[in-house]
């Protein structure tokens, strides 16, 4: 299913990846993942579990977006048939889980009919977009929701973005008070903006421009800036992106200009230090902190992880197809089109569960 994306939406996903206390000095000591020698592969590791649910969709529906928001609850929508998009012949279907995948029920999809249909989820709500009808959210699981006509996101959905947003038409820094947002009356002074997160009280801004990356953070609720050195990347980078781990180990991400080739690291020590990864591979797409230190990737040769400046192959059942987004509660989901993947555990200990529902 082809998802088209508000302006809004075409971040990475950063509403589930905050920003921790930069004054915060991370662990001394790494959690060494269980992988072999700098630049080595280790063999295709097997689930531990497979679940297989089937679900009443007749036939000729297209593969469903299924969308974990933690390791036991889940959304998935049937939203096309080949061609032809969510028709009355084809009307779209809605499920979810609340046992990570062993069985699903069907929720009532308030416009099924619709040019085009959409999903996303956050912690506490379920967000739908049927073009051109507008939004529809519900904040009971799917049990009731509330339309918003047109095309501007629900507040709802713009409430699960943090308190401090960029705003799009702007691109100033602003807080998020209900129904708009309010720009803060001082700015950080960076050449370039695309990003501003937050987490107890402390906020970070970064952004990229001729290459270089930069950034700033705020400890008083952005009433001041202070600009932190951000050392020359190697190569440049078109964009910039903070990331937190869940125990708040704080990276900023530097996009190539290719958006597959290996980004640039920093990691927060006491002010922003470039971080190595010798035996990387060349490709990456998708990049998730994992806390303790550790950084994991997807690419071509399957996950890795950054740790104490080399980069390490992990024996996880995820391939080049699979995109890694870190859960609400620690957990990772690896997204396919036919399968989701879900790693259960800490770091880069993880025990993998593959999730399949089947059409019938």
């Amino acid at each position: 299913m082809t998802r088209r994306l508000p302006a809004l939406l075409l971040a990475p996903v950063l509403a589930g990846c905050s920003v921790g206390d930069v004054r915060r000095d991370p662990p001394v000591r790494t959690a060494a993942p269980p992988a072999t020698s700098a630049g080595a592969r280790p063999g295709p590791a097997e689930v531990t579990e497979t679940r297989a649910a089937q679900v009443a969709v007749g036939k000729g529906y297209d593969p469903p977006f299924v969308e974990f928001v933690d390791v036991a609850l889940g959304y998935a929508l049937f939203a096309s048939c080949g061609e032809r998009p969510a028709g009355r012949d084809c009307p779209a279907l809605l499920y979810a889980t609340t046992d990570g995948g062993r069985t699903w029920r069907k929720l009532r999809h308030p416009r099924p009919v619709a040019k085009g249909q959409q999903m996303y989820t956050a912690s506490g709500l379920l967000t739908l977009w049927s073009e051109p009808h507008g939004w529809w959210t519900s904040i009971d699981g799917g049990g009731t929701f509330r339309h918003t006509p047109g095309e501007k996101e629900p507040a709802e959905w713009r409430a699960t973005l943090g308190r401090f947003q960029i705003d799009q038409e702007t691109d100033r820094v602003g807080r998020w008070e209900g129904h708009g947002l309010r720009p803060l009356p001082v700015q950080p002074e960076l050449p370039a903006l695309n990003t501003v997160t937050e987490r107890h009280g402390v906020l970070v801004a970064a952004g990229a421009r001729d290459g270089r990356a930069y950034a700033a953070i705020s400890t008083d609720q952005g009433r001041s800036w202070r600009t932190t050195d951000v050392p020359a990347p190697d190569g440049a980078v078109e964009l910039v992106w903070a990331r937190n781990a869940p125990d708040g180990d704080l990276w900023l991400v530097g996009d190539r200009g290719d958006r597959r080739s290996f980004p640039a690291l920093w990691r927060w020590a006491d002010g922003w230090q470039a971080v190595r990864a010798e035996g990387h591979p060349e490709r990456a797409h998708s990049v998730v902190p994992l806390g303790g230190g550790l950084l994991a990737t997807n690419g071509p040769g399957g996950a890795g992880v950054v740790v104490e400046g080399r980069y390490e192959y992990l024996p996880w059942p995820v391939a080049d197809v699979h995109n890694l987004v870190m859960l609400a509660d620690g957990g990772l989901a690896a997204v396919a089109p036919d399968e989701v993947l879900l790693g259960v555990g800490r770091h880069a200990e993880r025990r993998w569960v593959k999730v399949v529902l089947v059409a019938g």
